[in-house]
């Protein structure tokens, strides 16, 4: 007998009058009474979201929220074996189950995401994954996220529910280098920062919250990532569209342990610096 696939559903809970004005007006209130909030200006299109860490079931929940309040559609993978139970399997792809058959490692999914994308006319769909594959303690990612968005073409947006910050939501949107190893590091060096529920169970470990930084300090640092993480000072400044960048700025992120200097180029005695995380 031939194995029957499951395809993405359209219509999920995220459609509808009920959510629009409900579910939204109630997940708005229980987070502005709990004292949550969601990361500003989430993106646009569609995407491949990962979610980390994840230790907590309260995480899809938190998820789930800010995903109706920012008007953003997600699909969470899940076994497709889950899928096919009578009631439970229906309830869970109106939820935005999105069924995985995790033998293939990604492949076959590909093709009908993209089928999916260009039936949603540019709106907010995000299909989510947790890397660690599982609540518990890991030691890696699992990688079929980005097989995924490499092969739909898709950037991969990293998405967090802190529980010191009390922030959820998408944080950041990377686009792939295609060097996969160097990618995972890089999103990984992310999520260090990000306090999970329960910090024994997640990976990578924390290390603690990032310093506040500025406007301007945050251009600088995005800037450098986008140029690799090591760049010299007049590059730095170009890629920032900075008109000016004193040395006393570098000097600050130095001393607040985000870049560090790290050569002195020939007799021109021009620095370079790097994000710390690119060691």
């Amino acid at each position: 007998m031939t194995k029957k696939n499951l395809s993405i559903r359209e219509k999920t809970i995220f459609d509808g009058l009920f959510t629009k004005y409900f579910l939204k007006s109630l997940f708005t209130l229980w987070f502005k009474l709990a004292g949550r909030k969601v990361c500003k200006h989430p993106p646009e299109g569609a995407g491949v979201a990962i979610a980390a860490p994840h230790t907590s079931n309260l995480d899809f929940i938190y998820a789930l929220g800010a995903a109706i309040i920012q008007d953003v559609k997600i699909y969470f993978s899940i076994k497709d074996s889950m899928c096919k139970v009578p009631v439970l399997g229906t309830w869970l792809m109106w939820l935005g189950a999105m069924p995985i058959d995790r033998s293939s490692k990604g492949q076959g999914q590909v093709e009908q995401i993209k089928a999916f994308i260009d039936s949603q006319k540019g709106n907010r769909v995000f299909f989510l994954f947790t890397p660690e594959g599982t609540r518990g303690a890991v030691k890696k990612w699992k990688t079929g996220f980005y097989h995924i968005a490499q092969g739909c073409d898709l950037p991969i947006f990293l998405a967090k529910v802190d529980y010191l910050s009390k922030e959820t939501g998408v944080f950041h949107t990377f686009k792939l280098t295609g060097d996969k190893d160097n990618d995972i590091q890089a999103m990984q060096a992310s999520y260090k920062s990000v306090h999970g529920k329960h910090l024994n169970d997640q990976f990578p470990p924390y290390i603690g919250q990032l310093p506040s930084i500025t406007e301007a300090e945050a251009a600088i640092i995005q800037a450098l990532y986008s140029l690799k993480g090591v760049a010299t000072k007049m590059e730095i400044t170009a890629k920032a569209k900075l008109t000016k960048l004193s040395s006393n700025m570098l000097t600050l992120l130095i001393d607040k342990g985000l870049l560090e200097k790290i050569t002195v180029i020939g007799g021109t005695n021009e620095s370079t610096y790097r994000l710390t995380f690119c060691r």
